[in-house]
């Protein structure tokens, strides 16, 4: 199981950098993922040399392309969750740039966490035409809630590779049931698919052997690809469709 599972990090790895370009600008590097945005666009982010080492931001890209979408962070709740979202990747938002220093030691580790920010706050914000009222985050929460189901929110925890992983929920073992990662995922692309994929398998080997990882799936807004579902149950990944609470209910309660 072990030497799997250091393959399928391998694997991702060799991918992540076959995928990756950079390109110098006047003043800065421009360097462009394979995570795509919600348009099926690479995410680019940049990167500027200081005399003590490096500011990477993605140039403002996120929360201008929530604006132009009618979402608009001017509210006090929306701008805590926010913040609370940003600070679990040690990331900063300084206008409408998202923002994160680097050394030369710990530059993938911050690279990495930049742009693990930029895929969760477009998630986590993104509205569709019909408006709902609630970010998917805060629904789950509130459903977890009524329901009597214990959790711990917006978990890191660290993975073999030595980054750190963001879990929305951590459920504790009980006598019934062992340790369960969670993550919302409000729009069930392949880029959000491969970064749970990622998470779960780099992060699995420092949790306990029974470990178990959930997805669930925001599919009232869009249907779920059978293609993304196959790819996570290959990865041991449960995903729990949102419309489907009796299934949440018995996979993630006691």
């Amino acid at each position: 199981m072990a030497s799997n599972i250091e393959q399928l990090v391998d694997q991702y790895w060799n991918w992540l950098q076959d995928k990756t370009d950079c390109r110098q600008l006047d003043t800065s590097v421009e360097i462009t993922t394979p995570y795509l945005d919600r348009h099926n666009d690479y995410l680019q982010i940049y990167v500027q040399s200081q005399t003590d080492g490096f500011v990477l931001s993605d140039d403002g890209y996120i929360i201008e392309d929530l604006e132009h979408s009618g979402c608009t962070l001017d509210s006090p709740k929306r701008r805590d969750l926010l913040e609370t979202t940003l600070n679990g990747f040690g990331v900063r938002a300084e206008g409408k740039e998202l923002k994160v220093f680097a050394t030369p030691t710990n530059f993938a580790m911050q690279k990495h966490n930049l742009v693990q920010a930029m895929l969760a706050i477009n998630d986590l914000f993104y509205l569709t035409s019909t408006k709902i009222e609630n970010f998917f985050f805060e629904d789950v929460a509130l459903w977890l809630d009524s329901n009597k189901i214990r959790y711990t929110p917006s978990v890191k925890l660290a993975g073999k590779s030595g980054y750190d992983n963001r879990f929305d929920f951590v459920i504790p073992k009980s006598e019934e049931k062992p340790e369960r990662v969670v993550r919302v995922v409000n729009r069930p692309n392949r880029s959000a698919v491969q970064a749970m994929v990622f998470a779960w398998i780099d992060t699995k080997e420092t949790r306990s052997i029974d470990s178990c990882a959930y997805a669930i799936l925001n599919d009232k807004e869009q249907n779920l690809s059978v293609d993304n579902i196959v790819a996570m149950q290959n990865y041991k990944i449960k995903a729990l469709p949102w419309s489907k609470p009796e299934k949440i209910q018995e996979e993630l309660a006691a």
